[in-house]
């Protein structure tokens, strides 16, 4: 089981990127409605494809096991968790900060297999 689990870690990455870009997308056709937001929304949306992007980088070379990439991706999810929390809070926000806490947890306890040794 243990090491499927470095495995299940890369799959959240590219499935916090997948999350991400549907948002992205999301936020881009939310824009056409009100178009006194819409300059809003189209910043949120590269903002959430630009870490989507960071995502899918991370969850394709997390298991090279080199430091900075390791560094990175923890840093990536702090930062992530940080300033979802400080945003509008709703129950999507809950949740993707649930989904980057859970990654960056396993992240951490599983960090022997990241890490060159």
């Amino acid at each position: 089981m243990k090491r499927n689990l470095p495995a299940f870690v890369q799959y959240l990455f590219f499935f916090t990127a997948i999350v991400l870009m549907a948002l992205g997308v999301g936020s881009i056709f939310r824009a056409g409605p009100s178009p006194d937001m819409k300059l809003i929304y189209m910043v949120y949306a590269i903002l959430m494809f630009g870490d989507a992007l960071a995502m899918l980088a991370c969850g394709l070379l997390i298991r090279a096991r080199k430091t900075a990439v390791f560094w990175s991706a923890v840093a990536l999810l702090s930062l992530t968790i940080v300033l979802t929390i400080f945003d509008q809070f709703g129950l999507v926000d809950l949740f993707f900060v649930l989904l980057n806490s859970f990654t960056l947890g396993l992240l951490i306890i599983l960090r022997r297999d990241f890490l060159p040794q």
